[in-house]
């Protein structure tokens, strides 16, 4: 079935994105529904307070630019955020950050309109990048009026789906479990790893795999 000449997913995307242009906080936003540059990708990872969506805070910020094989280091964003709530023992020892290293952080919206000129229109890349996207979704929401337009590429779906087509048909058949681990896909990838849960590493290591996946899905 088709809608004019449009195919129902075409179709249901262009209804979903006219409904974020209406409403769509300010004009000045409107270069989210840009074109994005020709292959160009935004990797992006944050720090938080902890796990809970609705009730903790975001930290720190990483994202760095993707043009085609390259990932662009001089065109990064590094960004210190200050929460509204404390820094829990346990969330310390993840991403090493304390309360008195984020005292000096930016405020989160001040911190939402930095990264969302950076990103641009540009699809953005992450490794579980469905949390980071409802982290900044909850602050970004009321600044931009929406949730974030961008096109998201998980890079642990990639790594399923290159590790998934080179099963023997007979595992294919048995849904056999693939390892999504972090260290196990860039040991596997033969991708050099940074120090982890520093949100810059972590979004670059995220750009390092889209890359190699990329590629390897090409080959």
């Amino acid at each position: 079935m088709v809608f004019g000449n449009l195919a129902p997913s075409a179709w249901l995307a262009g209804v979903r994105q006219g409904w974020q242009k209406k409403h769509l906080a300010s004009p000045e936003f409107s270069f989210v529904f840009d074109e994005p540059p020709p292959d160009e990708y935004v990797a992006l990872d944050c720090e938080t307070t902890g796990l809970n969506v609705r009730s903790d805070d975001i930290i720190s910020i990483g994202a760095v630019r993707i043009k085609g094989r390259r990932i662009m280091s001089s065109e990064r964003l590094e960004l210190l955020v200050q929460p509204q709530g404390a820094v829990s023992a346990e969330s310390i020892r993840v991403h090493r950050l304390r309360e008195a290293d984020v005292a000096c952080g930016i405020p989160v919206d001040i911190a939402m309109l930095q990264l969302l000129r950076f990103i641009g229109s540009r699809p953005l890349v992450g490794y579980f990048l469905e949390f980071d996207a409802a982290m900044i979704n909850r602050a970004m929401k009321p600044i931009l009026g929406i949730k974030l337009p961008h096109r998201q590429i998980e890079v642990s779906a990639m790594y399923y789906d290159y590790k998934f087509k080179r099963l023997p048909s007979y595992k294919q058949l048995d849904n056999a479990d693939i390892d999504l681990r972090f260290d196990t896909l860039m040991e596997d990838l033969d991708l050099p790893k940074r120090d982890a849960h520093d949100a810059l590493n972590d979004a670059v290591m995220a750009a390092l795999a889209f890359i190699k996946l990329k590629e390897l899905g090409q080959s």
